[in-house]
């Protein structure tokens, strides 16, 4: 659909853009792009890589939008201030939202995989992506986090897939709404649980997208799902469950290790290289989305025994003198409660580091993650909070981080705001002893590894 159509991409190196930029290019398109992050000299390796892949790059103040018909791309942090967007106006260029040209790309697949849900559309999307290559059904495959199966030295962010079959397989995002733009054949929906909107807009928001598809892959052990399915014809459901042996698919047998997790499905015997109970979960959505699309069982959990995970999703960073060092993608309650369960599976103190993504997420989710905190810490446990993500404007900053920190204190547990994430590094490398594990946990900035790396180099 790309064709050889020229695409400019505003905020190129975001984790929606890069992979979006991929995708487009590997279909025919000529892409450039810009982004403040390389105009801020940072995180020059991704650049490098968009740049290997004869991806031009622009400083962000309009220089590379030169013609009336260059597509131009945003993403959702472009400000109508920003030079690009004051040019493409002024060319008079198409513009199009990151969701709005996925959209029209995943729309006209003739096998679209949309995998919504407030927690592990990108472990899912990667796992279904990786079952679907795996098995020679060669997958067109968009997602916001890099998937390590598809890693190699001349791809290291690949966070999307470029095939030829006819399945397209995306996560897809209900924070801004865009949702609503997708007619998947298949649809799967994890979870549903407070994020970036209230309950009551997310529930319309997954039930109309759910009502668009021809199978819908549900989650009965999630209420809110489990209600959802309830509400739609059994014969589009394929449902899953660790609790529920009416499901469609029913796993059995748990057995959690530090890095792995195992389970049974009927007589097929599953293990991934994931851990975790939430894993377990989103591997029975990867199944039931595989089955959906014909992949025979077996098969499809062969192939998930090889599925390395997606990045800074429970990653092992390194280990110093018998302190280990975890980076993770944890920033909504749901996600930082599978986290802290799975740690808390094993013994070992942890020193949780928590960098919010943002001022109205911490607004929303107040109460939410005061508790989520209070009752996953362990009482030796200490948390370390620095200032929220912030790339300017006015947003309200009415909740901020000290906030979170006080709720937490209050409930009796080890609590800390410091607000320069340089001190946050310092803080946690002193407090840290054998046995301990760091955790790092937040979204929305890429620096995130590299300060999980800094901290194994403190230690």
């Amino acid at each position: 659909m790309a064709g050889t159509k020229s695409y400019f991409f505003s905020g190129i190196g975001g984790s929606g853009m890069l992979p979006l930029a991929l995708i487009v290019q590997g279909r025919g398109g000529i892409v450039a792009g810009s982004d403040r992050t390389l105009d801020q000299g940072r995180l020059a390796a991704k650049f490098e890589f968009l740049k290997g892949r004869n991806i031009a790059l622009f400083p962000q103040d309009g220089s590379g939008l030169v013609d009336r018909d260059q597509i131009f791309v945003t993403s959702a942090a472009i400000e109508d201030t920003v030079p690009d967007v004051v040019k493409a106006k002024e060319l008079g260029a198409k513009r199009l939202n990151r969701p709005e040209l996925l959209a029209e790309l995943f729309n006209a697949a003739g096998a679209g995989i949309a995998v919504g849900g407030t927690s592990g559309k990108s472990t899912v999307t990667g796992m279904i992506g990786w079952i679907l290559h795996a098995t020679g059904r060669d997958p067109t495959v968009m997602n916001g986090a890099v998937m390590k199966n598809f890693v190699s030295p001349d791809v290291p962010f690949a966070s999307a897939l470029v095939g030829s079959g006819d399945a397209f397989v995306s996560e897809v995002d209900e924070s801004d709404g865009s949702i609503a733009l997708y007619r998947p054949r298949i649809a799967v929906l994890n979870n549903i649980t407070l994020d970036h909107k209230s309950l009551d807009e997310l529930r319309r928001l997954f039930r109309d997208f759910a009502g668009k598809a021809e199978t819908v892959v549900l989650n009965l052990d999630d209420d809110e799902t489990r209600l959802l399915a309830a509400a739609l014809p059994a014969e589009r459901l394929k449902t899953y469950s660790f609790e529920d042996e009416a499901a469609d698919l029913f796993g059995t047998d748990i057995v959690e290790e530090p890095y792995a997790v195992s389970f049974r499905l009927g007589d097929i015997p599953v293990r991934l290289q994931v851990p975790g109970r939430h894993n377990a979960e989103n591997a029975l959505a990867a199944l039931a989305a595989a089955a959906a699309v014909g992949v025979p069982l077996a098969e499809a959990a062969g192939a998930l025994s090889s599925f390395t995970g997606v990045r800074r999703r429970f990653e092992k960073v390194g280990e110093a003198n018998g302190i280990t060092v975890i980076d993770d993608f944890g920033h909504n309650p749901d996600k930082i409660a599978a986290t802290l369960r799975t740690l808390h599976a094993f013994p070992g103190r942890l020193l949780l580091f928590f960098q919010p993504h943002g001022y109205g997420p911490l607004r929303t989710m107040k109460e939410e993650l005061i508790a989520t905190f209070a009752g996953g810490m362990a009482p030796d446990d200490i948390l370390i909070m620095p200032d929220p993500v912030y790339y300017g404007g006015t947003t309200d900053r009415s909740v901020a981080t000290a906030d979170i920190v006080a709720g937490v204190a209050a409930a009796g547990h080890l609590a800390e705001h410091i607000p320069e994430r340089s001190e946050c590094a310092r803080r946690l490398a002193a407090l840290a002893r054998p046995g301990d594990r760091i955790v790092v946990m937040g979204a929305r900035d890429d620096t995130l590894t590299q300060f999980a790396e800094d901290i194994v180099a403190r230690l």
